[in-house]
């Protein structure tokens, strides 16, 4: 008897100390800890929080309510909360073990048999199965994704690249890769028919600004005459660039191999995405020197270097955020595309065709203003204006 008022203390300072952790993540708080989603939009994403947030304070209120019968029942049979307990603990090592057995892959890339098909790559972390032509329906389409032998987009998983000709490379993710469009509508594609220009599309799925960067590392020496080097940066992507759950770029863009963390702890870090502080600001420093590495390394080539920085609808508050601190606050030049924000993949957020266009025609905008060190293709009008 003389410990349940120990207790009865200990539940309810564990529900009043929930209950004000509810109150005080404000909207504010969770933008600075919560990054934009690519996957949910910025409504939804609100409503999934202040959901949480309800719930947390609720359940806060109601242990705090019903301490002193919790506490009666812990001190009423001590021995079956001690069970309980060591049942839970129990549990959760099992958990472990068994998540140790099964092979896990990275957040970005969960699903072995997703198309376009991937493969582990020690330094990059994967890259997409050459010389294979996988099919995907999305948006109520048959999409049709042919790899060339190099790991390439292609037309063909046997139409090469000429490393000979002038080329505009492009570096990047899904949206460059062209989830959800046939390869006539992605935007290398329809850049390449807009100027007559040879277009290499480097895009894997998945991939963060240091994944593209270090593919584009391999990859630029191959092509002998470079004539642009187009890369991707998007505020809703940006919490990609601070995962360590693969081959990545740390402070001073130094190589990093994958950080080994506890199964549960990955599980618990994908499902809650919660970021530091301290983290946030390493990001935003990272990713500002890996596209400024971009750049140079384009430059070194005698390529021009071109950053897209394409958005769909209105930019909210938390996204514009992020954009400035890693672009206009000493990053390099970028080319903002806004997008319609009807013109997206039916059911997917991914840019459709209609976008891929309008990010094609500013990217060829760009190269006509850069026409003086810039040798066109015949279809592009190369007079300056």
């Amino acid at each position: 008897m003389n410990g349940r008022p120990k207790v009865e203390l200990a539940v309810g300072f564990g529900g009043a100390l929930l209950a004000v952790c509810a109150i005080a993540a404000t909207q504010a708080w969770l933008d600075r800890h919560f990054l934009p989603s690519f996957v949910v939009d910025r409504a939804g994403y609100v409503r999934i929080e202040a959901i949480v947030r309800v719930i947390a304070a609720a359940a806060g209120v109601s242990t705090v309510l019903a301490r002193r019968r919790v506490a009666a029942l812990i001190a009423r049979d001590p021995r079956q909360t001690l069970s309980v307990a060591a049942a839970v603990v129990l549990a959760l090592g099992a958990s472990e073990i068994a998540l140790r057995r099964v092979h896990v892959h990275p957040a970005e890339w969960l699903f072995h048999e997703e198309e376009p098909r991937r493969q582990p790559d020690a330094r990059l972390g994967w890259t997409l199965v050459p010389s294979r032509v996988g099919h995907l329906t999305i948006g109520g389409r048959a999409i049709e994704y042919a790899i060339d032998a190099d790991g390439y987009r292609a037309a063909r998983p046997d139409a090469a690249v000429d490393f000979a000709r002038q080329t505009v490379v492009f570096a990047g993710e899904s949206v460059i890769f062209g989830e959800g469009l046939t390869f006539a509508e992605s935007i290398p594609a329809q850049l390449a028919a807009m100027t007559g220009l040879q277009t290499a599309n480097l895009g894997v799925n998945g991939y963060s600004n240091d994944q593209a960067f270090l593919r584009l590392q391999r990859e630029l020496p191959r092509f002998r005459r470079p004539v642009a080097v187009v890369s991707l940066f998007m505020p809703v992507l940006f919490g990609r660039n601070l995962d360590d759950d693969r081959p990545h770029l740390g402070d001073g863009l130094v190589w990093q191999p994958t950080t080994v963390r506890l199964r549960l702890a990955s599980m618990a870090r994908l499902i809650v995405p919660y970021r530091s502080t301290d983290a946030v600001d390493r990001g935003v420093t990272r990713t500002r020197d890996v596209l400024r590495a971009v750049a140079s390394l384009a430059r070194a080539r005698g390529a021009t270097p071109i950053l897209i920085v394409p958005h769909i609808g209105p930019e909210d508050a938390a996204e514009a955020g992020i954009r400035r601190r890693v672009l206009d606050d000493g990053g390099p030049p970028y080319l903002r595309v806004d997008l319609d924000p009807d013109w997206h993949v039916a059911s997917d957020p991914h840019p459709d065709a209609r976008a891929a266009r309008a990010i094609a025609a500013a990217i060829a905008s760009r190269l006509m203003m850069a026409s003086g060190r810039v040798v066109c293709g015949s279809n592009l009008d190369c007079s300056r204006r």
